[in-house]
């Protein structure tokens, strides 16, 4: 994602993660974010609400940013969140960071809204994409591993509109769904 800008809207206000021994732990990400228990890097957070939600937004930048959750510590399990993008050409990354040592060092699964509903099949292909920073990062991953990394989403989110996204993390294997579709994409 280097030299890309990152636009992201979390909403729901609450991510919830199953760890490893079964527990759901539900995170209110606003409150989190208003006792400054996020901690966000190269990027700007704001709160705000929208129709009764409460939404997390992260500015946009020409370069790579993160927030984390302050003391989480996450290995395998169910990460789950609503979020939104926008279809505009490469300002609009969507990514939700995990196994995190630093803003350097972390596996994500991202999404890149502009290419949903792409009518090139080889941008649609690029709907979703899983990259672990430093040594396997997305174009490395793109390069030697082709089509086995990102892939597309049908049916395909609307760009500009809400999603739910759930990621199953059972090292060394991750299944992303989106909307619900039974089927990993």
């Amino acid at each position: 994602m280097t030299g890309r800008s990152i636009f992201v809207y979390f909403t729901l206000f609450i991510i919830s993660i199953l760890n490893a021994n079964s527990q759901t732990t539900n995170y209110n990400l606003t409150k989190l974010a208003v006792q400054n228990n996020i901690k966000v890097v190269n990027r700007e957070l704001r709160t705000s609400a929208n129709d009764s939600i409460n939404i997390i937004h992260l500015s946009s930048n020409e370069s790579d940013g993160v927030a984390w959750i302050e003391g989480l510590e996450f290995s395998n399990g169910i990460i789950e969140i609503d979020t939104k993008g926008k279809d505009i050409f490469h300002p609009s990354f969507i990514g939700i960071a995990f196994h995190g040592v630093d803003e350097k060092t972390l596996d994500v699964v991202y999404f890149r809204p502009f290419n949903f509903k792409s009518r090139d099949t080889i941008h649609r292909s690029y709907a979703v994409q899983y990259a672990s920073h430093p040594e396997y990062p997305w174009a490395v991953l793109r390069d030697q591993f082709p089509g086995q990394y990102e892939k597309s989403i049908f049916p395909a989110p609307n760009p500009n509109a809400w999603f739910h996204v759930k990621i199953v993390v059972t090292y060394p294997q991750i299944k992303v769904f989106a909307n619900n579709i039974q089927k990993p994409v």
